[in-house]
C-alpha cells in the first residue's frame, strides 16, 4: 500500500543528497522515480534538482506533476519531491490523492521551519497528513543536534525578521540547535558569508 512520506532536516542535512540518492536505487532497480520541484526554486537552474555533495538530476516542476494524467503516471514506481515546502496545503493534498487514489508512493523532502522557527504551510500540511514522518538529522557546530534554520546576514549576524522565503544556501543559512539559534551564535569558526 502506498504511502505518503515527509522527510524533513534542517539547512545542510542533506536532504537533496538523500531524494537523489532514493531516486537512483530506483533507478538501480529498474524502476523509474518522477523527481519533482516548486518552480520557485531555481538554484540550481531550469528543471534541475542538485545537492551540495555534487548529485544532480533533471527533474519537473509541481505544475507539470499536477497536469499528468493517470496514464502519464502508471510508469513511475514513485514521486519523489524535494523543497516540500514551498508547496501549498492544496498541492500536498493533491500528493495525498496520488497516494491514496492512484497507490503511488510520494516522498516530500523539505525544511520543517523557517529562520524564524515557523512551519512553512507546506510542511504543516505534511506533519498533518503523512502516513511516515521522519528527520534527517545533522549536528550544530557545537556537536547538538541542529534543528533550526538560521539566516544571517554578510556579517554573520542571525536575522529573525523578514520575509520567510529568500532562496540560499550555505551563503545565507545554517542549521544550529535551538540554544545557538536563540543567541545567534554562528559559531568560534564562522566566517563573514561562509560557516566552516
Amino acid at each position: 500500500m502506498a504511502k505518503l512520506y515527509f522527510r524533513y532536516g534542517v539547512m545542510g542535512s542533506s536532504k537533496t543528497a538523500n531524494a537523489l540518492m532514493v531516486r537512483y536505487n530506483y533507478e538501480e532497480r529498474g524502476q523509474d522515480a518522477l523527481l519533482v520541484k516548486p518552480a520557485i526554486d531555481q538554484r540550481d537552474g531550469a528543471r534541475f534538482v542538485a545537492s551540495r555533495a555534487g548529485l544532480t538530476h533533471p527533474c519537473v516542476y509541481f505544475t507539470d506533476l499536477m497536469a499528468m494524467s493517470r496514464e502519464a503516471l502508471a510508469p513511475y514506481a514513485c514521486v519523489i519531491v524535494d523543497e516540500a515546502q514551498f508547496l501549498s496545503r492544496e498541492e500536498v493534498r493533491y500528493l495525498a490523492h496520488l497516494v491514496d487514489d492512484f497507490n503511488l508512493p510520494v516522498i516530500c523532502y523539505g525544511l520543517r521551519t523557517d529562520f524564524k522557527g515557523d512551519l512553512f504551510p507546506g510542511s504543516a500540511e505534511l506533519l498533518a497528513s503523512a502516513d511516515v514522518i521522519e528527520e534527517v538529522k545533522t549536528i550544530c557546530w557545537c556537536g547538538k543536534k541542529a534543528t533550526c534554520n538560521a539566516r544571517f546576514d554578510a556579517n554573520g549576524v542571525v536575522l529573525k525578521e523578514g520575509e520567510q522565503v529568500v532562496l540560499g544556501a550555505n551563503d545565507q543559512y545554517i542549521g544550529l540547535c535551538r540554544k545557538h539559534w536563540k543567541e545567534g551564535n554562528l559559531g568560534p569558526d564562522f566566517r563573514r558569508g561562509e560557516p566552516v
